[in-house]
């Protein structure tokens, strides 16, 4: 049985790169794209012809499900139109995978979680680092307990230039009125979902600290910020986000310190540190991390269970994000919980 999928706000530039969610979906057996979706024209004439296919285009979201009535829907599209289109989605019972944050800011995306709860709602989102090696070793070790309780997580994720987001036809990323924030708001949820993931379940989380930079770029949104989050039970994490790297690829690590021993993640290298000494582990991913959370979403919603990570992960790594902002002084005006 084929899925048809229908894809919202194509001018988000994980449409086609990075991410590349298209790209991946092209790929899958049993999946279809069926309908493109951007206010731009040229946008989506852009993506249609970049993937190779006669795809029907649309500038109205609700005229293409509309029409197509597609079985599944990848929403993407601005930050500052995100939860409207996941409320359409949820009152018409279309299921749905949305990139993060989901939503302008986190008192909007809670009105989200709401109606997902009321209705049994399929809402998933793509925080596809929880495939990464690192973060399932991490939780393996956490749960065997052999090295003692989690006690310190830290991850820094320094990106290259926003200039690439005006390149693929993202400008809107640039400006705060409509993306809310810059690295922060864009990539504050990776870090933020993986401590959460790996604490003690219904552990509470604070922002304790938080400070932005703008002076790499010097654009209207922040290029670089440091976020200091504790947990009620006394796990300490730090998440330094970043668009000030050099040219491509990313200055990038992640690390869980255990009582008895430290897992990191660095430069592709994967390794176990304790008091017998220092291991490498396996770090290989089978497939793209992005392909596989789209894989595993699909399925779920066409067997009618629940996404793999859902609405509700996205919204307490949303609430992180914007109790950030609000430490920082609320430079944009337009943080809220």
């Amino acid at each position: 049985m084929t899925t048809r999928v229908a894809a919202i706000g194509v001018s988000h530039w994980h449409s086609l790169y990075d991410s590349a969610y298209l790209h991946h979906l092209t790929q899958m057996d049993g999946v279809q794209i069926v309908g493109l979706q951007d206010h731009d024209h040229a946008i989506t004439s852009h993506r249609a012809k970049e993937l190779g296919g006669d795809i029907p285009t649309f500038a109205d979201y609700k005229d293409m499900l509309s029409e197509l009535r597609p079985d599944f829907v990848l929403a993407l599209g601005q930050h500052n139109t995100m939860a409207e289109i996941a409320h359409y989605l949820l009152d018409i019972g279309t299921p749905f995978i949305m990139e993060k944050p989901m939503s302008f800011n986190a008192r909007e995306l809670r009105s989200v979680v709401e109606k997902v709860d009321a209705t049994g709602g399929f809402a998933g989102v793509p925080l596809s680092n929880r495939y990464q090696p690192f973060i399932r070793e991490a939780r393996k070790l956490i749960d065997e307990g052999k090295y003692g309780p989690m006690t310190h997580f830290y991850q820094r994720l320094n990106r290259p230039t926003s200039a690439r987001y005006t390149a693929w036809g993202a400008a809107w990323m640039l400006d705060p009125k409509l993306s809310n924030g810059g690295c922060l708001r864009n990539l504050g949820a990776h870090g933020f979902d993986a401590f959460l993931h790996l604490i003690s379940e219904g552990d509470e989380v604070k922002v304790t600290g938080a400070q932005l930079s703008w002076s790499v770029l010097q654009m209207p949104v922040e290029d670089y910020a440091s976020v200091l989050i504790k947990s009620k039970n006394g796990v300490l994490g730090t998440v330094e986000i970043g668009n000030g790297f050099p040219g491509d690829g990313t200055d990038g690590e992640w690390k869980v310190a255990l009582r008895e021993a430290i897992l990191t993640f660095k430069n592709g290298v994967l390794k176990l540190n304790t008091a017998d000494g220092e291991e490498v582990l396996p770090s290989a991913m089978p497939d793209n991390l992005s392909a596989m959370v789209l894989r595993d979403t699909i399925a779920a919603a066409a067997q009618g269970e629940k996404p793999p990570i859902s609405v509700h992960d996205c919204y307490r790594a949303v609430m992180l994000i914007d109790q950030a902002y609000i430490a920082a002084g609320n430079p944009y005006g337009t943080a809220a919980v």
